[in-house]
């Protein structure tokens, strides 16, 4: 494992930022130390874009992979008050915008928290697991993850990242990352329920539409595929390509991000809206999820975390549709385009829609390391080998 060394420094006509890129679950995306960016939000706002290559949809200029899902950035710093052992900090970013969002989780890029900091000598292996408290800066969220750290031939532990686990929506196997979220409810929004209600009908130009707002890690529009047209088992590629279909589910996006508390919506990427429909393999329920404009290949860890929480909610538009077996503890299989994901749920028994264990699987691999260039006018070393931003010149 390495150690924090090199601080961001002139490199040419550049600027040399140290990251290791990464796969978490199945987003990708840049790591820093959050000590090696700026900490005035619009400056290392600033950064994130053009280490990203934003706005531009091919982001050709940056590490951004033209999606949403590979247009994600993780900021890890140890944790000082004792409330956990590291850190997090999530941005998503998008190709064709110059938005850095802040505010959202992403349970896929949490799955790489751990590695990254162990490969920075941000924390130290314990045994051959090792679990870490992070806290998740967007929303205070806990999480308890544990990564394998066995000893290699010389006797170091290391991160392993070769194993039998399988995720779906990543080729081949790797080794697992289990993740326990302590206390999601209300993640963004106000409560799990942050409309107050299990399931509300809204008003939209083609007629009024049952929906579920709920927040358990984020925050979703659950409503019937079938009330939109849909039968729940068509690809991404031809949700993307229904226009109509689109324009409906953002009118009610919107809608329902003012019924949510969350405002004005239109430039956040949430709520997310998921569409679901009867199981087909043998899962708990069948979804399409949209994050929020394009259908995702598969499903968001924290999206699958609601919409199971969704499923036991008697009275819920999931619930009415869902496979389940009573009982406080669940393993829910959630069904997406590209398999299922499966969730482990443990229901507080005097407080019905309370979740007090959600725990799930994923797996990370270290891709690449070393420096990432942006362009000095971005922000660039003084005569001291330190950094001033571009307002400081």
């Amino acid at each position: 494992m390495s150690q924090p060394t090199s601080r961001p420094r002139s490199v040419g006509s550049q600027t040399a930022i140290e990251c290791l890129f990464m796969r978490g679950g199945t987003s990708r995306g840049t790591f820093f130390i959050a000590e090696d960016l700026p900490t005035d939000r619009a400056q290392r706002d600033a950064v994130l874009l053009a280490v990203m290559g934003s706005p531009d949809p091919r982001q050709i200029d940056g590490l951004g992979g033209a999606t949403t899902l590979t247009s994600k950035v993780g900021i890890v710093s140890r944790n000082a008050t004792g409330e956990a052992d590291l850190d997090f900090l999530f941005a998503q970013l998008r190709p064709d915008s110059d938005l850095v969002d802040t505010v959202p989780n992403c349970g896929n890029m949490l799955a790489a928290v751990v590695p990254f900091a162990l490969e920075r000598g941000l924390v130290e292996a314990q045994e051959d697991q090792s679990t870490f408290s992070v806290r998740t800066l967007n929303t205070g969220m806990v999480a308890e993850i544990t990564v394998a750290t066995p000893l290699d031939a010389a006797g170091e532990r290391v991160v392993e990242y070769a194993g039998d686990a399988r995720i779906d929506g990543v080729p081949g196997t790797a080794s697992p990352v289990t993740i326990n979220f302590l206390d999601t409810a209300g993640s963004v929004c106000s409560s799990l329920l942050p409309t107050g209600h299990v399931r509300d009908r809204v008003a939209v130009a083609e007629g009024d539409i049952e929906v579920t707002c709920i927040d358990n890690g984020m925050p979703l529009v659950i409503l019937r595929a079938s009330d939109v047209g849909c039968t729940g088992q068509e690809s991404p590629a031809e949700l993307d390509a229904n226009a109509a279909l689109k324009a409906r589910l953002e009118e009610l996006r919107l809608a329902c991000g003012v019924l949510m508390g969350l405002g004005d919506v239109t430039e956040r990427n949430y709520p997310k809206m998921t569409l679901v429909s009867p199981p087909q393999h043998g899962g708990a329920i069948n979804t399409r999820s949209f994050i929020p404009h394009v259908c995702h290949d598969a499903i968001g860890v924290l999206a699958a975390v609601t919409v199971a929480t969704a499923c036991g909610l008697a009275g819920s538009v999931a619930h009415d549709l869902a496979h389940t077996e009573p009982g406080l503890r669940q393993t829910l299989a959630i069904e997406h385009p590209a398999g299922e994901f499966t969730v482990e749920l443990e229901i507080d028994p005097d407080n019905p829609l309370r979740t007090t264990r959600a725990a799930l699987l994923r797996t990370a691999r270290l891709l690449m390391r070393g420096d990432v260039l942006i362009p000095r006018g971005v922000w660039e070393p003084d005569g001291d080998g330190l950094l001033i931003g571009k307002e400081s010149r």
